[in-house]
């Protein structure tokens, strides 16, 4: 394995080190959850600690911004060595070049200003500016899309779960707030989405390892 092929495997290595562990602690602790819940609500003492909740929102939070780095890392990869680096981009397009870096930026500032803001107002202005400048960047040149199978695409995948992740914190206190559990429901029906698009990626990024450039054909001999 070369340096270059190395560098295609730092995605899925992220991805497997640090965002799958975390979707199981938080499936784990998100069905902890509403059992305890459903068993309060019908009057029953519950042997589920109740600070269950709190770790499932805590490492929920962790869970989000892991995919939020890993797709910006994803994204980086490509978006370097297949537009910036091989069209030279600093010289011959010196907006792009200048764009492309101010996106990156401006997802990892917005996603942390969503982190930390309280207001209803402002957290839908920092998780639409977070999801915009992902989505834009997911559209530049050098990104390996599969539109033509957009319904079994890693990248349309990818995409698809960061802007429910970014949702997903967005609406974090309104759950709370919300008496009538609409927020709740919502906020379950899009986890649940979101863990069918990362069975997903987990399929299809093995997929586009092999079609990208990892793979090489096995000596003559062997076929």
């Amino acid at each position: 394995m070369n340096a270059e092929q190395f560098s295609i495997i730092i995605h899925p290595i992220l991805a497997v080190i640090g965002v799958f562990p975390l979707i199981g602690i938080v499936s784990y602790f998100a069905w902890e959850t509403r059992q305890r819940r459903l068993a309060v609500k019908s009057g029953n003492k519950s042997a589920i600690s109740p600070s269950v909740g709190k770790n499932h929102v805590q490492i929920g939070k962790i869970l989000a911004t892991a995919v939020i780095i890993v797709t910006l890392v994803g994204l980086f990869r490509p978006l370097m060595a297949k537009n910036i680096i091989e069209n030279r981009l600093w010289e011959t397009d010196t907006f792009q070049f200048i764009f492309i870096l101010l996106m990156f930026l401006g997802a990892i500032a917005t996603y942390i200003l969503l982190y930390f803001a309280q207001t209803k107002l402002w957290r839908g202005i920092f998780a639409t500016l977070s999801g915009m400048a992902i989505v834009i960047l997911g559209c530049q040149d050098g990104i390996f899309r599969r539109t033509d199978e957009w319904y079994i695409s890693h990248y349309y995948y990818g995409i698809a779960v960061s802007l429910l992740m970014i949702f997903s914190v967005a609406i974090i206190n309104d759950i709370y707030r919300d008496k009538t559990n609409r927020w709740r429901n919502i906020h379950i029906i899009v986890n649940c989405i979101a863990l069918l698009l990362f069975i997903g990626q987990g399929m299809t990024g093995a997929r586009d390892l092999f079609e990208i450039a990892l793979w090489t054909p096995p000596p003559a001999f062997l076929l």
